[in-house]
């Protein structure tokens, strides 16, 4: 199923600035939580690991603690934190469409051709995308192609729930092999949180180093939306410009138009006929009619 290609939403879907604030901060909240799940998933997969499916419910830990919780919670919690954020994304799109677009592209630059490839994606197979892999990137083109919230929500939480699903089968697959790996990992967690905690410090000294990190660009979010949409519409407005054709001349052929054939007296190199202002031109010269080739009229 295709899509229209998202364009600048109307106005009137654009939110007051307090409404991208109730964005921006469960967003900044889910990014925190999702930093210290990681720096601490070697305690909590083994002490708490319904606790670390809350704060980061990313692949890896979804086998992790598969088997150590029940259905009920391992589905419930995992639903809810795996599309927690992804209603918020679709706002932001469903609100600034294609400047929702060009702010997460300027966002992610490593990735930002990838990201416009994606789009392209999106608009030949949106509800299989969103089904498969609903992340914040495919829910913002699902809010920016203007796809209706109960599709969107639909799709979105059929497909977590098979995502869920199938790790669980897998985590009954291998429910030994992944026994073993959560018991190595509390006999070594000691040395496994030094690690995990200095490479979630290491990330966020590296992207503060860049001049931004995720937490301080969601700080400025309506700022940053409003600021892609300005830009989105001064190139519409540069192309529309470059696109106006050229003004017509005086007698309505354009400014470029060819000028008119030359007289039939002067095809095929002829000296023009005797119009009465030059005394030099021959008596007479081929008829037109038999000029460039052209068959003689019927005189009759």
């Amino acid at each position: 199923m295709t899509t229209d290609a998202p364009d600048a939403a109307p106005p009137d879907r654009r939110p007051p600035r307090w409404a991208v604030t109730l964005v921006a901060v469960p967003l900044v909240g889910m990014i925190v939580a999702s930093n210290i799940g990681d720096a601490a998933a070697p305690d909590l997969v083994v002490s708490h690991p319904a606790l670390l499916l809350a704060l980061n419910a990313r692949n890896r830990n979804l086998v992790l603690v598969t088997n150590q919780l029940d259905a009920v919670t391992y589905y419930g919690i995992g639903l809810a934190r795996l599309v927690a954020s992804d209603p918020l994304f679709f706002l932001l799109g469903w609100w600034y469409g294609d400047a929702a677009v060009t702010w997460m592209e300027k966002r992610t630059r490593t990735w930002g051709k990838t990201l416009r490839a994606a789009e392209g994606w999106f608009h030949k197979a949106a509800y299989p995308l969103l089904f498969v892999a609903p992340n914040q990137y495919i829910c913002l083109f699902a809010g920016a192609a203007g796809i209706p919230v109960a599709a969107f929500l639909a799709v979105n939480v059929s497909g977590t729930l098979v995502r869920l699903y199938l790790v669980r089968r897998f985590g009954d697959a291998f429910e030994g092999p992944i026994d073993d790996v959560v018991a190595w990992i509390g006999d070594h967690r000691v040395p496994l949180l030094v690690v995990t905690v200095g490479v979630v410090l290491l990330s966020l000294a590296l992207e503060a180093k860049k001049g931004e990190t995720e937490v301080t660009a969601l700080a400025h979010l309506d700022d940053e939306l409003e600021e892609a949409a300005a830009e989105n519409a001064a190139r519409a407005e540069g192309e529309g410009t470059d696109a106006t054709p050229a003004p017509a001349d005086d007698d309505g052929h354009g400014a470029d138009a060819p000028e008119s054939a030359p007289p039939a007296d002067r095809r095929a190199g002829w000296p023009a006929a005797d119009d009465g202002h030059g005394a030099d031109a021959p008596e007479s010269g081929p008829p037109a009619e038999r000029r460039a080739g052209w068959p003689a009229a019927d005189d009759d």
